[in-house]
């Protein structure tokens, strides 16, 4: 078992190695979730670079160690802590995470990923942008961002956009957990195949072609419980108003009123900003829509509800945010579009870098 072991990442959190003709990256902070990390986009985005170009490499498998998930997203408390000293660092980290999600959907060579458990945030970023995506009856995934003041970003928005009828303005919204049937059906993953048998997957993997190997492992998928809502889904979604949203939601009542005072308890600005940005990213590119991402994002890291959600989700775990603005509509349509006003000098580029390369 030929390979190489990360040695940039503190006590290595990523190791990567290659197994026959398989290039094997296991994230490696079971006690986090495996929470991506800068050191850990670092070292993925430069070896991920060198197996493209590695024809002793045929297939690149990602994984997560432990048995918790895959990727419980970005280390929001290494995040909160870098606010609290103005944010540049996590700006670093969103530069070189983002170039790492654009590096993996196109990448040359079949990139597997199981999302087995928990796929998070950051977790989709590293997953659901590859070409061979696998889920199991264990899979948990979602871009949860709204409960902690912040918007679906790592190219998450695209994604949704592209998700059937409203389904994914649902999910980004509610920041729901999906389960892999919903995955499948909103466009995030490609195939079913039971946890149990992930390992042998893993081991035909080594000697086998990508698509021959995971053709003889998949199985049908349970019926998606989204897909089943989507006739009031795309009825109470189609808004472009977050507030007539909620008024649609709650006329219809049961499990729509549920997601209504969901979203109601999410941070008032970052239900607005992710609607508009879900919006606006129609007929981008990934590349364009990490940028328009970028901008969002560094918004969110200089306003108040961003620090405030992860206060109250995880440093202080009190659950009562106070958002600020408080309300939907106080956050008006100008308060958005700050949101999205170009950054100069800071803009991201990655469309301009693709282009040259």
């Amino acid at each position: 078992m030929a390979g190489k072991h990360s040695g940039d990442s503190p006590s290595a959190e990523v190791l990567f190695e290659r197994r026959g003709r398989l290039g094997v990256v296991t994230l490696n902070r079971p006690q986090a979730v495996n929470a991506l990390t800068a050191g850990m986009a670092s070292a993925m985005l430069e070896q991920l670079m060198l197996w493209a170009d590695d024809d002793a490499v045929a297939s690149v498998l990602v994984h997560g160690a432990g048995d918790r998930g895959l990727c419980a997203g970005g280390d929001i408390v290494a995040i909160y802590r870098d606010m609290l000293d103005g944010g540049d660092a996590t700006a670093g980290f969103w530069a070189e995470e983002y170039q790492l999600n654009s590096l993996i959907a196109g990448y040359p060579k079949p990139y597997v990923a199981f999302m087995d458990g928990l796929v998070l945030g950051g977790g989709v970023g590293i997953s659901a942008h590859g070409s061979v995506r696998i889920v199991t009856e264990r899979t948990r995934m979602g871009m949860p961002e709204t409960t902690i003041g912040f918007v679906p970003d790592v190219g998450g928005t695209l994604l949704l956009s592209r998700s059937p009828g409203e389904t994914g303005t649902h999910a980004a919204l509610t920041g729901a957990h999906l389960s892999g049937a919903d995955a499948l059906f909103l466009g995030l993953a490609d195939h079913y195949v039971p946890s149990a048998k992930l390992g042998d997957l893993a081991e035909a993997l080594e000697r086998e072609a990508a698509d021959t190997a995971v053709a003889r492992f998949a199985e049908e998928a349970p019926a998606s419980v989204l897909a089943a809502q989507q006739e009031w889904i795309d009825a109470c979604y189609s808004s472009d108003d977050a507030e007539e949203i909620l008024r649609r939601l709650r006329a219809v009542g049961g499990e729509a009123s549920d997601a209504a005072d969901t979203i109601a308890a999410k941070s008032p600005t970052a239900v607005k900003v992710a609607l508009a940005s879900l919006r606006r990213v129609g007929g981008l590119t990934l590349e364009e829509a990490l940028e328009q991402e970028y901008r969002v994002g560094l918004r969110f890291l200089a306003g108040p509800d961003f620090r405030e959600g992860i206060r109250a989700q995880v440093m202080d775990k009190d659950r009562t945010p106070h958002w600020q603005p408080a309300s939907l509509a106080e956050v008006s349509r100008e308060d958005v579009e700050s949101y999205f006003a170009p950054l100069g000098d800071r803009e991201l580029k990655l469309s301009k870098e693709r282009d040259n390369v």
